[in-house]
């Protein structure tokens, strides 16, 4: 669940990309298609930022805080190696019907129309 960090609320402009900077502050960068637009410093609030967080702007303007995942499976576990051993090998293709002579004539003809 996200927490709300700030209590400045951002208005968003169409055609920019919203991010918190390195710096503690808002920032809004220009999207590709707006050619015009240019990078430029929102609001006047500073963030302090804490370490295993994950920091952006909600569909409201406010700046918010969620815990990051960080799980996942460990390497080399026990069940990764069961579900491995657990799949069926690949079907092997069907060998064809056709015996060793009668390929060997088709490629002989082949030779004899160059």
């Amino acid at each position: 669940m996200p927490q709300r960090v700030s209590s400045e609320r951002i208005d968003r402009d169409d055609g920019y990309l919203y991010y918190l900077g390195k710096d503690g502050h808002v920032w809004k960068t220009p999207m590709k298609m707006n050619t015009r637009g240019r990078k430029a410093k929102v609001g006047s609030e500073k963030i302090e930022r804490e370490e295993g967080f994950l920091y952006y702007i909600d569909g409201n303007g406010y700046v918010v805080r969620t815990k990051m995942n960080r799980g996942g499976r460990a390497r080399g576990s026990g069940a990764r190696r069961k579900a491995a051993s657990a799949r069926k090998p690949a079907k092997k293709a069907m060998k064809s019907s056709r015996s060793k002579s009668a390929k060997g004539a088709r490629s002989s003809a082949k030779k004899r129309r160059r």
